[in-house]
């Protein structure tokens, strides 16, 4: 029996495997533990993810094509790694330094994450990484920074939910898509405690509120100033805290009133009299909790979004207060590890930005190389993926535990781009549609055959742990780019054993805002997980933030005058619906994983549409029916479930099948500003009904 964590979202919940014997068929049986995120619960994906350990489509050999249109075959790890490096340098040779990159994803450990960036910046001296989390959390980081100097998904743990008696979420759907999470909530409820949800869906967690405000997608900024409206117009600001813990309240406090009620309800589409209800209640309880998440974040002002709603609870004095606060709710199971040492294109380890000269200095020195040979901040990750193949863009890529093809907005136009690489090499367990376009498949260890830590949402560390030996002829991406390197001739600056790069993570954060430097491999597993900042071995950790001080210059948090506008596409004649997407119960991502489960895949066979019966009624769309969706960019096919619970001038649509149902090859790639975050919560899109085998099948 082996104690580790789930695989996949960023609950990173406490689980068990046990071998079971041959006479019971074999394989691991997956128990949940008495971890403090999840207290024994799993929901099915975790239960059911022992059953891809030895499924029949892992990958065990590396792949390799001699020609683009020749299929793969088998190859051995030499000739594989020669082809890499091979296309790697004749790409840099041709086109610069910057023609070779590497897209990472969220679920890397911390050490494969920091192993990636360090990779890039030392053995290819390149700026092109970004990774799939600039997909996932990148708006709300941006707005956590400007407002309270730092960045971490919950600034308290999980289990606080339960003592907040009022809890505001905004584009969050946890019952469906983080199930174990509830058990908090419904402590909160047993308690007494009002919950209030955001979501133009009546969701799981919608029907499990006690307010639910269903606005038209794209409007949520709007909702937050006008509730701050309210709130001023009602007197409930807490103007002491306001008054020693924030700046810059005027401004925003003069901006909140062009948002008067009238105009947010026609804005948004929620009543007034809900909006009132709403504030008093967040207002006028002991304990309030706004949390947001990817419904409200995943726009082109996905960054000015969460400043809004951020705004609202500082005005509200919430951050800091016990059981209390703006939070974040992160995705992807290493979503927060992900994104603090090293893949974004603009930042080093700690949390510290690539274009500070002291920060490349520190980081710089725990490598062991001149802090002139760091690259300036490259592209973005839709920005990258947008250039591929062309002047001045990444001609060799390396993606790492993501599959863009599926994921990315404009998906159809990623792919594209992907097949005019010069070279692409792809690591995955499973050969999936983007690495269908490799030029050479890397067969990567699981979650459960690896060694190495993960940073769930409270910002906790945690150990993940082998339990199962990797199949003959894997090898871990830690180890891939470790070879990598000695092979570009920087072998000496990198290591394959993950404690010995956690040591050296954890220098490489020292005096950084996510700081690891007192946490150990040993201390991880003596306290059952350390939450960062923790500076020294010494230190406790720092499980709750802002109770005395941001950390900002001042110690102040900042209010930020943000204002409503329109999404990057609205409906019109030709494509007259709005289209949002978002996760389903059983699946999780691009479907690599889970639609390869069995039990998951009985569950969700293909993507159905939600519509309202009213909208199709007026299509003359039946329950089940084929429809196929299209956009300016792309069209998708799937089947029609009808529920009252979404709006009638709103479609929704899951986002985990490629190939005919890639819901991303419809989406918007319009970027955010700050965050560069594509709009992949709101399009305008036309329904064509069809005819034929029913997609599902």
């Amino acid at each position: 029996m082996t104690a580790t964590h789930c695989p996949y979202c960023s609950l990173q919940c406490g689980m068990t495997l046990t071998p079971r014997p041959e006479t019971d068929g074999g394989g691991y049986e997956v128990t949940g533990t008495n971890f403090p995120t999840n207290r024994g619960g799993l929901c099915e994906k975790g239960l059911s993810s022992a059953e891809l350990l030895a499924h029949p489509d892992r990958l065990t050999t590396p792949l390799v094509r001699d020609h683009r249109d020749e299929p793969f075959r088998a190859a051995t790890w030499d000739e594989a790694l020669a082809r890499v490096v091979d296309g790697l340098t004749v790409a840099q040779e041709r086109y610069g330094r910057d023609a070779a990159g590497l897209f990472g994803g969220g679920g890397l450990t911390n050490e494969k994450a920091y192993q990636a960036g360090k990779f890039v910046r030392v053995a290819l001296r390149s700026a092109a990484i970004d990774y799939n989390g600039r997909f996932c959390m990148s708006s709300a980081a941006a707005a956590s920074n400007k407002a309270f100097g730092i960045d971490r998904g919950l600034p308290f743990p999980l289990s606080d939910i339960a003592r907040a008696d009022t809890v505001l979420l905004v584009g969050s759907n946890p019952a469906d898509t983080m199930p174990p999470a509830m058990r908090w909530f419904a402590a909160g409820r047993e308690r007494g405690a009002r919950h209030i949800v955001v979501d133009p869906r009546y969701t799981a967690t919608a029907a499990a509120s006690d307010v639910h405000l269903q606005p038209v997608p794209g409007t949520d900024l709007a909702l937050a100033n006008g509730l701050l409206h309210l709130a001023i117009k009602l007197r409930l600001i807490d103007t002491a805290y306001v008054a020693d813990r924030t700046t810059g309240w005027d401004a925003v406090r003069r901006a909140a009133r062009q948002y008067w009620p009238d105009r947010v309800e026609r804005i948004t589409g929620v009543p007034v009299r809900v909006m009132e209800r709403t504030v008093r209640l967040l207002a006028e309880s002991r304990a309030t909790m706004i949390l947001s998440a990817r419904g409200a974040e995943q726009h082109a002002k996905g960054s000015d979004t969460a400043l809004a709603w951020i705004n609202l609870a500082l005005a509200l004095g919430l951050p800091g207060r016990p059981y209390s606060g703006w939070a974040t709710v992160t995705g992807q199971g290493n979503g927060q590890g992900g994104r603090e040492h090293g893949q974004k294109a603009d930042q080093l380890p700690g949390y510290r930005m690539l274009a500070d000269p002291a920060a490349r200095a520190h980081v710089a020195g725990v490598w062991g190389v001149d802090p002139d040979e760091l690259p300036q901040p490259g592209l973005s990750a839709y920005e990258m993926l947008d250039r591929l193949g062309t002047d001045g863009g990444v001609r060799a890529l390396m993606v790492m535990a993501s599959n863009v093809v599926v994921s990315a907005p404009r998906a159809e136009h990623v792919r594209e781009r992907l097949r005019s690489l010069d070279f692409l090499v792809v690591s995955d367990m499973f050969l999936s549609e983007t690495a269908e376009l490799a030029d050479v498949v890397l067969p990567c260890a699981q979650w459960a055959e690896e060694e190495g830590t993960m940073t769930n949402l409270e910002g906790r560390v945690l150990r993940r742990r082998r339990a199962v030996p990797m199949p003959e002829g894997v090898r871990s991406d830690l180890e891939v780019l470790h070879e990598l390197a000695v092979r570009l001739g920087r072998g000496e600056h990198f290591s394959a054993d993950p404690e010995t790069v956690f040591e050296e993570l954890g220098r490489a954060s020292a005096g950084g805002k996510a700081d690891y430097a007192g946490i150990s491999y040993a201390r991880i597993e003596a306290e059952r997980g350390v939450f960062w900042p923790c500076p020294t071995p010494e230190h406790e950790g720092t499980p709750r933030l802002f109770r005395e001080r941001f950390p900002t210059p001042d110690g102040r948090a900042r209010f930020h005058v943000v204002h409503h506008r329109a999404a990057a596409e609205s409906p019109d004649d030709e494509y007259p619906y709005r289209l949002t997407t978002g996760r389903s119960r059983p699946h999780y991502q691009s479907g690599t994983q889970t639609r390869r489960t069995k039990a998951l895949l009985d569950a969700e066979p293909g993507p159905a549409v939600e519509i309202h019966p009213d909208l199709a009624a007026r299509l003359g769309l039946a329950d089940g029916a084929d429809v196929r969706l299209r956009t300016r960019r792309g069209s998708a096919r799937m089947r029609v479930r009808l529920t009252s619970g979404i709006r009638t001038d709103t479609v929704f649509a899951p986002f985990h099948w490629g190939d005919d149902q890639t819901v991303n090859a419809l989406t918007n790639p319009a970027l955010d500003p700050a965050s560069r975050m594509p709009e992949f919560k709101v399009c305008a899109v036309a329904l064509d009904v069809t005819t034929g085998e029913d997609p599902g099948s």
